[in-house]
C-alpha cells in the first residue's frame, strides 16, 4: 500500500480503540518497551500524546522515564517550516495544547538535537523493513536527519507490521525498532 492509502486504514482503525483499549494496549507496549536494552541512556526525546488522534498513551513511558531519573525531552512545533524544537522536560515545564491539539511545552531549556540518544516516535503505520508513515508533515524525518548518527530511533504502534510501504522516499529515516503491545520489531538485523 502507498502511504496515502495507510494513513486512511489506519486513521480508521484507530478511531474505533475506546479510551480503555487505548491505555491497556499502551500499557503493554510500556512494558514491552523495558525489555529493549535502551536504558543506560540519558537524554531520552518523547512525544506527547494527541488524544483526539488516539494516540498512544505515552504517560506510562513518561512514568518510566522519571522513575529511571532520565532527562526527558519534548517537542514545540512550528507549522511554518515543519520543524521541532526540544525542551527539557522539569517539573516547571508549563504544556499547553497547540492549535492542533497536541500538548506542547510553552517554554523550558533548549536541547540541541545531538544530545538525543534515544527518539519515540508516533506513527501510523510501518512495515517489515522499519520504513514509516506519519501524519506527512515531514516533522520527525528532518528532526532525525540533525540527530547523531548513533541515535536509536523507536517506533510505537497498537498495530502490527505491513509488509511493505510503497513509494519510500530518500529523505525517510528508517526505525531501529518499533514496539507494539504484542511484538517488538528489531530492524537492526
Amino acid at each position: 500500500m502507498n502511504k496515502k492509502e495507510l494513513r486512511i486504514k489506519y486513521k480508521e482503525l484507530r478511531s474505533k480503540l475506546e479510551v480503555d483499549q487505548i491505555d491497556d494496549l499502551s500499557l503493554d507496549i510500556s512494558n514491552n518497551l523495558l525489555k529493549l536494552n535502551i536504558w543506560e541512556k540519558s537524554f531520552y526525546h518523547i512525544f506527547l500524546s494527541i488524544q483526539k488522534q488516539k494516540e498512544i498513551n505515552t504517560e506510562f513511558i513518561l512514568h518510566i522515564l522519571q522513575g529511571k531519573d532520565k532527562n526527558i525531552i519534548v517537542s514545540k512545533s512550528n507549522f511554518e517550516d515543519n520543524s521541532l524544537e526540544h525542551i527539557l522536560l522539569t517539573d516547571n515545564t508549563v504544556l499547553k495544547l497547540n492549535n492542533w491539539g497536541i500538548p506542547e511545552p510553552v517554554d523550558g531549556i533548549p536541547i540541541p538535537e545531538s544530545k538525543i540518544d534515544i527518539v519515540f516516535i508516533p506513527l501510523l503505520a510501518f512495515d517489515q523493513e522499519g520504513n514509516r508513515v506519519g501524519y506527512g508533515k515531514g516533522f520527525y524525518d528532518k528532526f532525525l536527519s540533525k540527530c547523531n548518527p548513533q541515535v536509536i530511533k523507536i517506533g510505537v504502534s497498537f498495530f502490527s507490521a505491513e509488509e511493505k510501504i510503497e513509494e519510500i522516499l530518500s529523505t525517510d529515516i528508517r526505525l531501529d525498532y518499533c514496539v507494539t503491545p504484542l511484538k517488538i520489531y528489531d530492524f537492526n538485523t
